[in-house]
């Protein structure tokens, strides 16, 4: 889920900056220094914009840099466990796929896709159905339930997102209008 809010943060401008433009260069870092951060729990800063200087600048002693307080808009990405999410297939492994929704990626693995004996062939890069024939492959559109979320704050590209789509109206889009079709015939 995306939202925006109106925050407000502390950043410092270092001393070889202040030749420039404050308003500018308070812009560029918090930028630099904001987005692709991890706050609370699950909410990862996409963006920050309308990016505005509080007041002046503290300046501590011994450090030459200034301390500039911040506000700003921040869009947000909020992972939740059991929210359902669009994604497409971006890698095909030996265990499963990884699925690509908003900024990160989720692992699909094989026994989380479908009610049926999953059979990997990396060569094509294709998780094919032993009985049902159904398969997923490289840019397959899908629906999905994120079942376990463990973020990693640091680097929040390393989270690690568990996702599922053994359950009725999850999976790759084509089943989901091909069972619409079928319900309607």
């Amino acid at each position: 889920m995306y939202i925006i809010e109106r925050k407000e943060d502390t950043i410092r401008i270092p001393p070889d900056r202040l030749d420039e433009e404050l308003d500018e260069v308070a812009k560029y870092i918090a930028r630099e220094s904001l987005e692709g951060q991890i706050e609370d729990r699950n909410k990862l800063i996409i963006l920050a914009t309308n990016i505005e200087r509080i007041g002046d600048g503290r300046i501590v002693h011994g450090d030459g840099g200034i301390f500039q307080d911040v506000a700003y808009d921040a869009l947000i990405f909020v992972l939740e466990e059991n929210e359902l999410i669009f994604g497409y297939v971006c890698e095909v492994l030996k265990f499963g796929a990884f699925i690509r929704f908003g900024p990160l990626d989720g692992l699909l693995h094989i026994s989380q896709i479908m009610n049926d004996k999953v059979d990997v062939d990396q060569g094509s890069q294709l998780l094919k159905g032993k009985d049902s024939g159904k398969f997923i492959k490289i840019d397959d559109k899908l629906r999905a339930r994120i079942v376990t979320v463990s973020v990693n704050e640091r680097s929040p590209r390393e989270s690690k997102i568990g996702l599922t789509m053994r359950q009725t109206g999850l999976g790759k889009l084509d089943w989901l209008f091909e069972d619409d079709e079928e319900e309607a015939s």
